[in-house]
């Protein structure tokens, strides 16, 4: 059954710095609702009310240019390998570029991983526990290394030339601001 909290207790918290990857859900006013997986320890826990995960060079930037447009998103995590639980983060969120004042202070709170293009902050306003009982078993076997070999290869300047391209405006036409 599932359960709702207005905040994001001890044992929640324990349960999400335990899981390898985890899921972003976002959608502009009008158009196509984007759901993405995220790995590679780029998920955390600020306080009860607040997370911020790492965000890393993509094919689109949906996420931004939703935030942007409404703020509404959604973090999902679910246990493939313990006692079974889906957890769900609703809230507002916001994108935290290298521009802006709270960039450093974000920053240093994840690994350094080449291609890291934002950071987005979730002021979490309700989360959900249900039972994950129909989700299957799973190990994880390590996190996958291409998206940062790939950045690495290309180097900052080829990276910044990929945002300018593929990165500015999402797939229904919204602006993303990255640059």
């Amino acid at each position: 059954m599932s359960k709702f909290y207005d905040r994001i207790t001890t044992e929640l918290q324990t349960f999400i710095e335990a899981q390898h990857i985890f899921f972003v859900a976002s959608a502009p006013n009008e158009g196509r609702v984007n759901l993405s997986p995220k790995g590679m320890d780029a998920l955390r826990v600020i306080s009860e009310s607040e997370i911020a995960y790492l965000d890393l060079t993509g094919s689109g930037n949906e996420t931004a240019a939703h935030l942007l447009e409404n703020s509404r998103i959604t973090v999902m995590l679910c246990s493939f390998t313990e006692k079974p639980l889906i957890l769900r983060l609703y809230g507002q969120g916001e994108p935290i570029r290298p521009r802006d004042a709270a960039w450093q202070e974000y920053l240093s709170l994840f690994p350094a991983i080449a291609g890291t293009r934002q950071i987005m902050r979730v002021k979490v306003e309700s989360v959900q526990t249900s039972c994950g009982f129909a989700v299957p078993f799973y190990e994880f076997s390590g996190d996958r290394t291409i998206l940062k070999e790939w950045a690495e290869k290309k180097g900052e300047e080829g990276v910044y030339a990929y945002w300018q391209e593929k990165n500015q405006i999402s797939i229904d036409g919204l602006p993303t601001k990255l640059l």
